[in-house]
């Protein structure tokens, strides 16, 4: 019997339609596999299963990544406060790096030689799966594995199908064609008609999970969130564990209409893309880490991790966290995050974040010895005068110059 085929599987239009395809057009059994990077209630996990069965598949299996997703990608994205084109928290770039690495892992347990997923071939998420399995397979035993794509083979549309999956008896909830939503535990996208333009604005019965601002409630709830060496381990005096403490930020933010958004981007392949989202708990927690280290870190320090974070970012975006460049940008991040440690106070308000204030016990905001505008005891007037006279002196000589 041929080897079967290892299928990344959501139970979304795209995965379910290549579950009776593939083994139509291969005769092949299709395991499904589902990683669990976030966003799955047990209720959604057992219709995940059932749609599998449902579809013919031959087995299916769910793996928790959630905790795998942090260790490797999400704890860099907070250390270097990455928001792609200053708006985006990356709620889909690192999914796709444990979801291929977990794919590639059950395939060879399964003896599967071949792989496939959902992707189209318009946007991020092929070369982001495309590249990952490429590199994931050379690294491992067993040979090459094979890779499907029949989404994009076959340039479908959801429109044609919907259409293949009902002509065989297989229910598609309107919805499902209407919007595509990518649920995950540093957030969810929704991309749908209103975002193929550049200023449709979404129906407010899009937005899966968070309330209406205007409806949130009428009083602010203020918190605090605590770092240790740049990491999140509590939440109003609480202790969690990373994946908790995200999923409670999530749960609780969306009730008070916090983090939406909608993102205009270039893709890896060189066109403009436009998606809406919801991320209360990234978003928190990159507004209070960002607080929390303009207390404790240097100029200097901060300046070059906001160069070092933004590339780290763009190469998780785009399918290249594998590329041994990542590594290095993680050593420096943790190098920078051994005094990132304090509590900061943030407030949520009808769809608004604020960060309030923050402390820690390696603060560089001594007032003891200096007062800003007012004294000091560091330097003199007549030393500062000095340095006055001294600073910009290039730029007085190039003026001179005719520069």
């Amino acid at each position: 019997m041929p080897d079967p085929i290892a299928l990344a599987f959501s139970g979304g239009l795209d995965t379910s339609f290549c579950v009776p395809y593939l083994r139509e057009e291969t005769g092949r059994e299709i395991q499904t596999v589902t990683v669990d990077t976030g966003g799955f209630d047990e209720a959604e996990k057992a219709a995940i299963a059932a749609r599998s069965e449902e579809l013919g598949a031959a087995g299916h299996q769910m793996v928790d990544a959630r905790r795998d997703l942090w260790d490797r990608v999400l704890q860099y994205l907070v250390k270097g406060n990455v928001l792609r084109g200053g708006v985006y928290p990356l709620c889909v770039g690192p999914e796709r790096v444990v979801q291929a690495a977990a794919l590639a892992t059950a395939a060879r347990d399964l003896g599967a030689t071949a792989v496939a997923h959902g992707s189209t071939g318009a946007g991020n998420d092929q070369i982001r799966f495309d590249a990952a399995l490429r590199l994931l397979a050379d690294a491992g035993d067993g040979g090459p594995l094979e890779i499907l794509t029949p989404i994009r083979a076959l340039e479908l549309s959801r429109e044609a199908s919907t259409t293949y999956l009902q002509e065989r008896g297989f229910a598609v909830e309107a919805k499902t064609t209407e919007y595509s939503v990518n649920r995950g535990l540093w957030g969810t996208t929704i991309g749908g008609k209103e975002t193929h333009d550049t200023d449709g604005v979404l129906p407010e019965a899009a937005w899966p999970d968070t309330i209406a601002p205007a409806d949130a409630p009428d009083q602010p709830h203020r918190f605090l969130i605590r770092f240790e060496a740049g990491v999140p381990v509590a939440v109003a005096g609480e202790a969690l564990d990373p994946v908790t403490l995200v999923e409670t930020l999530n749960r609780d933010g969306a009730a008070h209409g916090v983090g939406r958004g909608i993102h205009v981007g270039d893709t890896i392949l060189g066109i403009k893309g436009r998606i809406a989202f919801e991320a209360p708990g990234a978003l928190t927690l990159l507004a209070a880490h960002r607080e929390l280290e303009k207390l404790v870190l240097t100029q200097l320090q901060l300046v070059h991790k906001a160069s070092l974070g933004d590339l780290y970012g763009r190469l998780v975006h785009e399918g290249l966290f594998f590329d041994p460049v990542c590594r290095d940008i993680e050593a420096f991040l943790d190098s920078s995050q051994q005094r990132v440690t304090g509590d900061v106070t943030v407030e949520w308000f009808k769809g608004s974040i604020r960060v309030l204030g923050a402390t820690s016990p390696h603060s560089l905001f001594d007032a003891g010895v200096a007062r800003y505008g007012e004294d000091n005891a560091l330097w003199s007037g007549r030393d500062a005068e000095g340095f006055a006279q001294i600073y910009g002196l290039q730029a007085r000589l190039a003026a001179r110059a005719g520069a």
